[in-house]
């Protein structure tokens, strides 16, 4: 997340402040903010304006990691700003994006097996069961699970396993061996989706519908509705339980 800082700003050290209210340290200077805020609310209130990487502010995208500690606690904890609430004393930083390779790769010529792992993330196997990347992950998916599936060739679990992952990249930064491993993720989940899905007559159909521009005259008058009108229909659509 990029912010841009605004003149309203409080600095100076910890102090007792009034009823819910809390002292938090955001990018090393310190601020009082509302004890029920995010942190992204809370970056906000502090007088930051989020220009670029919020994303879609309810935990889906994975835009907004961030690193926090707390007083008196050694560890060092991660999260989304959007769905993690701050803390008394919290001292938070946002980690903008992790620097990573994406491998570039023609799905069509890779098998659904170990040899692609090993083609296209060989770092996989550089994986010592350490956990790190379960421990960070703000979904509270079971990482390292899937990675030792990869390893094994077992696509189908490492998609199953990791189909909640936002790709905020923070088991990534974690990680001691450097595995990328919501990248391994994405390959296995689109590995399945090409070759170890069931078949669906239902999907197939409407894939056929889609292909025979069934649907773009609504298109076509969704792209000029009115937005409070366009949000009104998205709002009131039925919603399968």
């Amino acid at each position: 997340m990029q912010t841009e800082n605004k003149p309203r700003e409080e600095g100076g050290k910890r102090q007792r402040v009034r009823a819910n209210m809390v002292n938090v340290y955001i990018m090393g200077k310190h601020h009082v903010v509302p004890e029920h805020a995010t942190i992204m609310r809370a970056i906000e209130y502090a007088g930051h304006q989020i220009i670029r990487g919020a994303g879609c502010r309810e935990g889906f995208c994975g835009a907004c990691g961030t690193i926090y500690r707390l007083p008196g606690d050694y560890k060092l904890h991660t999260g989304l700003a959007c769905t993690t609430l701050v803390k008394e004393g919290m001292s938070l930083t946002q980690i903008p994006s992790v620097p990573m390779e994406k491998a570039v790769y023609d799905l069509e010529k890779l098998t659904p097996d170990v040899n692609t792992i090993l083609q296209v993330y060989p770092v996989t196997f550089r994986c010592v069961a350490c956990g790190t990347c379960s421990k960070a992950c703000p979904q509270g998916l079971p990482v390292m699970d899937y990675i030792q599936a990869a390893m094994r060739g077992d696509i189908a679990e490492v998609a199953d396993l990791s189909f909640d992952c936002v790709a905020c990249g923070l088991c990534a930064l974690r990680c001691p061996a450097e595995i990328i491993q919501h990248e391994v993720g994405v390959l296995c989940k689109r590995l399945t989706g090409r070759y170890l899905r069931k078949e669906s007559k239902e999907l197939d159909e409407r894939l056929q519908q889609i292909r025979d521009r069934r649907f773009d005259a609504e298109y076509a008058e969704l792209m000029v509705m009115d937005k409070a009108v366009l949000s009104k229909l998205y709002y009131d659509r039925d919603i399968e339980p």
